[in-house]
């Protein structure tokens, strides 16, 4: 199933942001318990260790959660990048630009793509460049307005709105994107750290329930 189908079809990947490597698989496994099939573990650009410790987590990931879940890398900005996250298992990338020399790499390695775009001229560009889907971040800046304006002449750019997307707004942009992306509102970090992952699966179910 292609990166594009797989967000139409379960409409939610959640962003592991800050997530220690460590507890990488069994926060997978609670939000898997709470309904999230898609992930990206995202790398920090402020972490010298992030070529090492984001691959660490995606493979954790992987070790735990086998194929049950679709595993990427978030906030992608070299082809080194790329080359780690795919070399750890990872099936597609997520980042906040458009970058053609990592668009390129990543389908070199047979990779779902996903770059972040705010114009017209930035979204029409990525998806030229080969982008399965473009993400429009920060989409609460957008607004749902923006969003359908966008589609009228770009009604077949398929389209991930990420950043704000919370669940009282989450239908709403459900209405107008292929999917969304999705941090810190469900991967909760204080409950990751304290361990109380029954409680990360019903925050997880309280926005899969509303698919």
């Amino acid at each position: 199933m292609s990166i594009l189908e797989q967000v139409r079809k379960h409409r939610i990947v959640a962003a592991m942001r800050g997530v220690p490597w460590e507890k990488a698989g069994l926060t997978a496994e609670a939000l898997y318990q709470g309904g999230i099939r898609m992930v990206e573990v995202t790398f920090d650009q402020k972490n010298r260790q992030r070529l090492t410790e984001t691959a660490a987590a995606i493979r954790e990931i992987k070790q735990k959660m086998r194929d049950s879940m679709a595993v990427g890398a978030g906030t992608v900005l070299t082809p080194e990048e790329v080359r780690a996250a795919k070399n750890a298992g990872a099936a597609f990338i997520l980042a906040p630009n458009v970058d053609e020399d990592v668009i390129r790499c990543a389908k070199e390695l047979g990779m779902g793509v996903i770059p972040g775009a705010f114009t017209p001229t930035e979204v029409a560009g990525a998806y030229r460049l080969g982008a399965d889907l473009v993400k429009l971040f920060p989409a609460d800046n957008f607004g749902i307005g923006y969003i359908k304006a966008l589609k009228a002449p770009l009604g077949h750019i398929p389209l991930l709105a990420m950043g704000g997307v919370k669940r009282d707004n989450l239908q709403d942009f459900l209405s107008v994107a292929d999917g969304v992306g999705i941090g810190a509102s469900i991967v909760n970090l204080s409950l990751i750290r304290e361990e109380r992952f029954d409680e990360l699966a019903q925050l997880a179910s309280s926005y899969t329930s509303l698919l």
